[in-house]
């Protein structure tokens, strides 16, 4: 491109010197040949100014693909500070959750009949514990002797009962349907002279519980307990949370 316009110019004083050869002394044709000379000066200046624009424009585009680059390497690197940090967040969220909500589950009841015998009874029935000492969380069911797990953990409950001997003593730990543990003593034998005149028992078990799992207490058929405010009881707490 600058060379076509140099050559244009020099082509232009060329012909202008040509054309009017005739007319013009020889001193008169180099005045005129000097004059061109500024002409092809600024080609040469407006030549390498192109030059320089174009180096810059070079160079701006090497520091776009360079900021592009560094922007992309940014954002890679924020989203993995944002999801390291949403990762050590939720743990830490959940660490809360378990030491600040975490359920306090703690019942304690005693059978309570005013003392007097309960039982013997021709089935077996679900041993009621009426008088309630301690309740958190209210998990155990005053009215139907019935414990219902609140959340998924491991439990710890104990059994005792206390009985004047007439007749069997027995305690039974379900599990909803199953058996976990039982307390049991036979009926006292009054020909030894009467130095056995009352039976005891207890038992206590830890118990893996799913929300809604159900603990209760049965009594089997000829069998009883001493249903005072004091003796005959039911007891349970959380362990831990699963």
């Amino acid at each position: 491109m600058n060379f076509a316009v140099l050559s244009f110019a020099v082509l232009f004083c060329g012909s202008t010197l040509a054309h009017d050869g005739g007319n013009i002394t020889e001193r008169e044709r180099s005045t005129e040949a000097l004059s061109c000379f500024p002409v092809h000066d600024l080609l040469i200046q407006f030549g390498a100014l192109t030059e320089k624009v174009k180096a810059m424009e070079t160079r701006m585009q090497e520091s776009e693909k360079q900021i592009l680059e560094l922007t992309k390497k940014g954002a890679v690197k924020y989203k993995n500070c944002i999801e390291e940090f949403i990762e050590h967040f939720d743990h830490f969220d959940q660490n809360v959750l378990f030491y600040t909500e975490k359920p306090e589950v703690i019942f304690s009841a005693v059978a309570g009949r005013g003392n007097t015998d309960f039982g013997p009874f021709n089935t077996d029935i679900t041993l009621i514990f009426r008088r309630v000492i301690t309740n958190v969380g209210n998990a155990y069911s005053q009215s139907t002797g019935v414990f219902v797990a609140p959340v998924a953990g491991v439990y710890y409950f104990t059994i005792f009962f206390h009985a004047g001997g007439e007749h069997a003593g027995m305690l039974l730990l379900f599990k909803n349907q199953e058996l976990m543990v039982m307390t049991h003593d036979h009926k006292t034998k009054h020909d030894n002279g009467g130095n056995d005149p009352a039976d005891n028992g207890g038992n206590a078990v830890f118990l893996q519980l799913q929300r809604g799992d159900q603990v209760y207490v049965r009594m089997p058929a000829n069998s009883y307990v001493w249903g005072s405010d004091f003796h005959t009881t039911f007891s349970g707490f959380l362990v831990t949370e699963m």
